[in-house]
């Protein structure tokens, strides 16, 4: 005879069984979508925030009249947009590739499809000096600083202005370039309106040269 007791009994065991297995599957594939989920909004482009590129000038230095670049790169802007402020009075200058103030000096430079913001200030005065902000306008908000320093040359000839000296003598002259370091340019000796060409400059009994200079950058430019 069949035991029906005992049937009924396995039968109620596996059907658990099933219950508990079905139930672990379940939770099991409501853990792995809860994790794809949280991947995924982890790696959403929109919480990938941009970032400056720090290998670029930040202290610069130009002379009255010599047009400025300040170098501002920033990568995975995404829908962000980059404004160039000027510190001192909290000025927009420029916002994206639009420029917001009246001065026709200041225009940003940025190549199609770059990372380039270059801010270009032209005929640059003294006044121009001081801390410029290249923004992003992310939440809070993202900037790197870069102090423009604008500063006007001053030359004098050292010794007295007028020089009698005898025919075939040696005549030595010497200018000091009080403000500016000397990698903002070239030093050029002028006899009237033209330049002194020192190649042409040659004595032409013995082919050596008449003419000669001497520059030494010590506590300023001295060019002899």
């Amino acid at each position: 005879m069949i035991n029906i007791q005992g049937l009924r009994i396995r039968t109620r065991l596996i059907g658990l069984c099933l219950l508990i297995f079905f139930t672990r599957i379940k939770e099991s594939l409501s853990s792995y979508s809860t994790t794809m989920t949280t991947t995924s909004t982890t790696l959403s482009p929109s919480s990938i925030l941009p970032y400056f590129d720090f290998d670029v000038p930040r202290n610069v230095t130009v002379t009255v009249g010599q047009t400025g670049f300040l170098y501002c790169r920033v990568e995975r802007l995404g829908d962000k947009d980059v404004s160039w402020i000027r510190k001192r009075d909290l000025h927009i200058l420029t916002a994206g590739s639009t420029t917001y103030t009246s001065d026709q000096r200041f225009q940003v430079i940025r190549p199609e499809n770059s990372g380039n913001w270059t801010l270009q200030i032209k005929y640059p005065q003294p006044r121009d000096s001081g801390i410029y902000e290249c923004q992003i306008n992310t939440e809070p908000k993202m900037s790197l600083s870069y102090n423009f320093n604008v500063i006007e040359l001053k030359a004098t000839i050292t010794g007295p202005t007028d020089l009698y000296v005898k025919t075939g003598s040696d005549i030595n002259l010497a200018c000091k370039i009080l403000q500016g370091p000397h990698e903002l340019g070239n030093i050029l000796w002028y006899k009237g309106n033209e330049i002194i060409d020192l190649a042409t400059n040659q004595n032409e009994i013995d082919n050596i040269n008449r003419i000669s200079v001497d520059n030494d950058w010590t506590e300023g430019l001295t060019s002899r």
